[in-house]
């Protein structure tokens, strides 16, 4: 494939993008149809001037991140995804390795829940997309890199995040989240990209060998649980955070919520508002 036809149907997918069916705001004297470059840069996680250079064919080799995330944030369909990854020069992912792709149905669940943190996470706990309100929730995403977005390397050797554990809940929640991961290696023994990242862990912190290694079963998974959340503006709250696992997708979605009418619910509401407008600044 010639770069020119990468970069041609980045830009004419990149046209037929409703910008508010994507949540892009649109103000009276937008002249561009679809989405700007700056606009599909953003939500892809990439910068405006390398979306520019493989637009024009400047640039050849976009890593299949990349390219998932622009699949994704263009909205693609499976067949448009797969023919994007060709183009670029990869395989299209096969049923042997983890899925990140979002579906038209998770993504217009992720829609209806615009307004609530969400975040999206693959097999690897390796995050896939996450939302405004989650990022003013719990801090910026947008420019984690490697393996600062799995959440496991978060967790075990990551800096400090918004989540208050007591030091038992907080070594529950490592085993679970290793646990879960020796379960997705059995799942997916074919996938390099996997393997990588087990060693990578294994290479980050002696914590993970000895959880992977563990001869005890881990506790009991608790998929609907209380989280206390510090956050530096609103101060505490104790939100519902439910884990939903898309299964034939292989998907764990996180979802926040407050019971309404309480004192958690209006602070989870002006740590949105707060968040969201330090994010669009």
């Amino acid at each position: 494939m010639e770069p020119w036809e990468f970069g041609r149907s980045l830009r004419r997918w990149r046209d037929r993008v409703v910008p508010d069916a994507v949540g892009v705001p649109t103000g009276r004297r937008r002249r561009a149809t679809g989405l700007r470059r700056e606009e599909l840069a953003q939500l892809a996680g990439i910068s405006a001037d390398y979306l520019t250079r493989l637009e024009q064919g400047r640039a050849t080799t976009p890593s299949a991140q990349v390219v998932e995330a622009l699949a994704r944030a263009l909205r693609l369909s499976a067949p448009e995804r797969d023919l994007l990854y060709r183009l670029a020069g990869h395989a299209t992912p096969s049923l042997d390795v983890v899925p990140s792709h979002l579906t038209p149905s998770v993504q217009r669940l992720l829609d209806r829940l615009s307004g609530t943190p969400v975040v999206v996470y693959d097999a690897t706990w390796t995050l896939v997309v996450a939302n405004a309100p989650y990022d003013a929730l719990m801090g910026d995403t947008t420019a984690w890199r490697g393996l600062e977005r799995n959440s496991i390397w978060r967790n075990l050797a990551g800096p400090p995040n918004r989540v208050v554990h007591t030091p038992r809940e907080q070594a529950d929640h490592e085993a679970l989240l290793v646990a879960d991961l020796r379960l997705t290696a059995s799942r997916y023994p074919a996938d390099q990209s996997l393997r990588r990242l087990i060693a990578d862990l294994g290479h980050a912190t002696p914590r993970f060998t000895e959880l992977w290694n563990a001869e005890a079963p881990p506790p009991p998974p608790d998929l609907s649980k209380r989280k206390v959340i510090d956050h530096p503006a609103v101060g505490r709250l104790t939100l519902d955070c439910d884990t939903l696992v898309v299964a034939g997708d292989d998907l764990r979605i996180g979802v926040y919520t407050a019971e309404p009418g309480t004192e958690d619910a209006d602070r989870l509401a002006l740590a949105i508002v707060l968040g969201t407008q330090s994010l669009t600044v």
